[in-house]
């Protein structure tokens, strides 16, 4: 999922807050229906490239756009998809494929607020993280799942092994996340991905990702450390998701989004308590 321009990101906000709006002031509502018609939704703009095009036309009014959503998808999905796409193309974007992403992006956050919904989103979270540490160190794996879709068995197939690999012993909402990704990268790259998804997790409780490698296991208290530090220099609560790797330099390398932190443990650890204090 790109960023996209300023147009775009006010559009994407102002989407994920009627979303967010709609779930919490409907209790009857099915979110996992609600993300698979959104993903639905994604498959059909992803695929109609003229369709998405004259959506977000920026040289014609919202509300004819919306009317045609409203033709278009009123006998395929639930009146609240219809409602929350229609306010999607009445908005402003900065390029077409924004339009895609966004909804693109409800689809994933729908399921990700039923996870929070049942209690798992922490679970899920971490189930995300592991299955792509899972694809990096496995490169057949990698090329299997990540491969160019080039026919629908193709496709299907892909998402099979998904659901053998994760069947029974990962979430629901997580094999379904996988799935959807497995089946549609959209250009994406499996771990970048699976990233994203992660941090729209995280995003969901107003935390950041701490992607924390370490030459040994740390001990919960180095973790403690480690997390409080973060929190105190970055000013939010940040989740680690531990990895260990015994040929990472320095010891201990923290990345949160394009930021990469890298020394001994005790070493960062005791400086940035130092800076702090």
């Amino acid at each position: 999922m790109t960023a996209g321009g300023i147009a775009s990101r006010e559009a994407r906000a102002a989407a994920r807050e009627r979303l967010s709006v709609l779930v919490d002031s409907t209790s009857y509502l099915d979110v996992t229906v609600l993300a698979e018609q959104l993903a639905g939704v994604t498959a059909l703009l992803d695929r109609e490239t003229a369709l998405r095009r004259v959506l977000t036309d920026p040289s014609q009014p919202g509300e004819p756009k919306a009317e045609l959503v409203g033709r278009l998808l009123g006998d395929q999905v639930g009146g609240e998809v219809v409602d929350l796409v229609s306010g999607m193309v009445r908005a402003r974007w900065s390029a077409s494929r924004d339009l895609v992403d966004a909804v693109e992006e409800l689809a994933d956050l729908a399921d990700l607020i039923g996870a929070e919904r049942d209690g798992v989103l922490d679970t899920v979270e971490d189930e995300l993280f592991r299955f792509g540490r899972i694809v990096v160190s496995s490169p057949e794996l990698r090329t299997t799942l990540a491969g160019r879709v080039a026919s629908t068995a193709h496709r299907e197939a892909k998402v099979a092994l998904v659901r053998r690999l994760l069947g029974g012993r990962a979430q629901p909402v997580t094999e379904r996340l996988v799935a959807r990704l497995v089946e549609r990268p959209r250009g994406r790259s499996l771990e970048g991905g699976l990233e994203d998804l992660s941090k729209l997790a995280a995003e969901r409780r107003n935390r950041s990702v701490a992607v924390v490698t370490t030459a040994v296991p740390l001990s919960d208290t180095q973790q403690r450390r480690l997390g409080a530090a973060l929190a105190r220099l970055y000013g939010r609560e940040i989740r680690l998701n531990l990895d260990v790797d015994p040929n990472v330099l320095g010891g201990i390398s923290v990345r949160i989004g394009d930021e990469v932190i890298e020394g001994t443990v005790a070493g960062r650890l005791d400086a940035v308590d130092r800076r702090l204090d």
